[in-house]
């Protein structure tokens, strides 16, 4: 079966198993601890980042959205990949503005000694006004790939909730009801609870 290299609180890593949930494809999840990676994982990925998905048939897919796109297309029985052209188009703009210019703010906003910065203030402000814009889309719709959860959504919504948990007060305090909404109800979602599940750490089998 296919082999997961994983990290819980990784988002990367956390969408990438919500898909593989959602699928129902069966997998070995391996759970690893990012400052002691093991030696099989790096020689399969020599960037040494997670996710990681060995397949079958040895190739090996190493980047988060290449695992859900495979995973969904070996089964979606929740209907979550876009159904047209311009809805795909649609999600695709926006996971590359989450994983770009977002995923930038949310970081120097987190970790901002990282960046040689005293504060991340700006950076959150930043990454906060393209939040107002998905607070706007969810006053249209249920959910941000339309009226019922979907890949995008799963896309989205670890990233969501780790600028949240940044200041969860500050989080809670904006003016984004929808956002918010949203958000509390993928956090206690059977999904979330299915991918969060605590594994040990994985060590290669003793010989």
């Amino acid at each position: 079966m296919p082999i997961l290299y994983s990290f819980r609180r990784c988002p990367y890593a956390m969408r990438a198993r919500l898909a593989l949930v959602a699928s129902g494809v069966t997998y070995e999840h391996r759970e690893v601890a990012l400052k002691a990676k093991p030696v099989e994982m790096l020689a399969v990925s020599p960037k040494g980042t997670v996710p990681v998905l060995c397949l079958a048939t040895g190739k090996v897919l190493e980047q988060s959205l290449d695992i859900m796109w495979w995973a969904l297309k070996q089964s979606d029985p929740h209907g979550w990949l876009p159904l047209t052209p311009e809805a795909l188009s649609d999600a695709q703009n926006m996971i590359a503005t989450l994983d770009g210019n977002f995923k930038a703010n949310l970081d120097r906003y987190k970790y901002p000694q990282r960046f040689g910065l005293t504060e991340g203030a700006r950076h959150r402000d930043e990454a906060a006004a393209w939040l107002l814009t998905l607070d706007v889309r969810l006053q249209s719709q249920a959910f941000l790939s339309g009226q019922r959860w979907g890949w995008l959504d799963a896309c989205v919504a670890p990233f969501v909730r780790q600028f949240a948990r940044t200041d969860r007060a500050w989080f809670d305090a904006q003016p984004w009801p929808q956002l918010a909404q949203w958000l509390v109800a993928f956090e206690n979602s059977e999904a979330f609870a299915a991918v969060m599940h605590k594994h040990p750490l994985w060590g290669s089998p003793q010989t």
